[in-house]
């Protein structure tokens, strides 16, 4: 017999965290969530970020060597993804609710709201991505017009998480599948320019652009995988769906570029002018709304971190109108700097949760609950991870970058072509969490 709540099937979400998590997700219906957020309208817009471009936007990879640099990043971004992912379906915690063992419950209210900055900002420019796609497909409606059904679109999605994703198992991967295929045989007939031409001075530069894409879901993932029936199932899906599906998108993405001359202004028209390109277009420009779907709803139950008893239907509803109305309203483009500084915070963390969770205080089991004591140590190694991070990578928020060139200038230190800052603040947070773990076990 189905276990209830409230007299409602354990088939859906639950409504507040005071609920238990129903485990109804199969391995395969993860592998749809995590592929279909692989393939990206962002995966083509963005694809000149894994050629290391430099200071004046001219790449300084080849098409071949970003190619390359991009699966390395992806392979290993996937890697890491799992590991966020594991967490949720052993615990059938959230993503931040998990920080409660991690950090304590006071201290993870500080990631929580960093977390819902960059989710509400992101699901800001996915509505402004779809609606720029769509005009692009067909100029007949006003952008406030497309704004507004992908906000409803999203909102709808919303509200029935599970359901949304069983949807995606069932119809939406095929037909993206199918388009992506489509798209590859087209592209590849065209007289594609030399892909060896340029360097590979930049490598691990481009590798680092494409793993930062997948750890961009690391904040989120658990908020998923609670669902799932295995821990071994969420991490297979999430490492390996994820991975499988945006290297496809990127490879096609950064065939489009070649076939432009490197224009990322113009990479959606190699996919416009091939014949019914338009209608296979179209099918990714109407997936894109998973995009903008997982960041809304996590922003929900990162929300429910602060207020338990929170409803997520009422927050989901509420959190569509409000980046509806944030879409109508401004130049995304002015805050893209802002989420890629806001985003560098959650890779050092992975590290430190990973370390924690799986080889120190997590193998006897985290306190997640309301009064879980605060860990300053964890805290610490989070931001020795961070530290890294902005040392090899500022960012482009202007003082700010400022401010860690002058602490590297201090330092005499000069970031290297080879160093990775994704991978170098994992690895360093990592360690740190594990030596601030034994300092506290040797104390007791």
């Amino acid at each position: 017999m189905t276990p209830v709540v409230n007299e409602r099937p354990l088939r859906e979400a639950p409504y507040t965290l005071e609920e238990p998590a129903p485990k109804v997700l199969g391995f395969w219906d993860q592998s749809a969530f995590w592929g279909n957020l692989g393939v990206s309208l962002f995966a083509f817009s963005g694809a000149y970020t894994v050629l290391a471009p430099d200071d004046k936007g001219n790449p300084t990879l080849s098409i071949a060597a970003g190619i390359v640099a991009m699966i390395v990043g992806t392979v290993l971004g996937g890697l890491m993804l799992g590991l966020a992912a594991a967490p949720g379906a052993i615990t059938g915690k959230p993503a931040m609710v998990l920080l409660r063992g991690l950090f304590g419950a006071r201290l993870s209210m500080v990631p929580t709201v960093l977390n819902i900055a960059q989710l509400v900002g992101w699901g800001t420019f996915e509505l402004i991505v779809i609606a720029d796609a769509a005009r692009s497909l067909w100029d007949g409606v006003p952008r406030w017009g497309y704004v507004v059904a992908a906000g409803v679109l999203t909102t709808a999605l919303t509200i029935w998480p599970l359901g949304s994703v069983r949807v995606l198992r069932r119809y939406v991967t095929a037909a993206v599948l199918v388009a992506l295929v489509y798209f590859y045989v087209q592209l590849l007939r065209e007289p594609l320019p030399d892909l060896t031409h340029g360097s590979w001075g930049g490598f691990w530069i481009g590798a680092d652009a494409a793993l930062a894409v997948s750890i961009s879901w690391v904040p989120v993932a658990a908020d998923y995988t609670r669902h799932a029936r295995s821990a071994k199932g969420a991490y297979g899906a999430a490492a390996i769906g994820y991975s499988v599906t945006q290297i496809f998108a990127y490879v096609l993405g950064l065939l489009a570029l070649a076939l432009v001359a490197g224009d990322s202004t113009k990479v959606f028209d190699p996919f416009l002018h091939v014949t019914l390109g338009v209608v296979f277009f179209a099918v990714f420009v109407l997936r894109e709304a998973d995009q903008s779907f997982a960041n809304v709803y996590s922003t929900a139950v990162s929300i429910q971190n602060l207020v338990p008893k929170a409803d997520r239907r009422v927050l989901t509803v509420a959190l569509g109108t409000g980046i509806t109305a944030l879409a109508l309203a401004l130049d995304i483009g002015d805050y893209a700097g802002f989420l890629s500084l806001i985003g560098s915070v959650f890779v050092p963390m992975l590290g430190v949760l990973a370390a924690d969770f799986f080889l120190g205080a997590g193998r006897r089991g985290w306190d997640t609950g309301s009064t879980a004591p605060s860990r300053w140590g964890m805290v610490a190694a989070w931001l020795a991870g961070f530290a890294v991070y902005q040392l090899i990578y500022p960012g482009s928020v202007s003082r700010w970058a400022d401010f860690w060139k002058d602490v590297q200038h201090a330092l005499h230190f000069t970031p290297q072509n080879w160093m990775s800052a994704s991978l170098l603040s994992f690895l360093a947070a990592g360690l740190a969490a594990l030596a601030a773990g034994r300092l506290r076990r040797n104390r007791a």
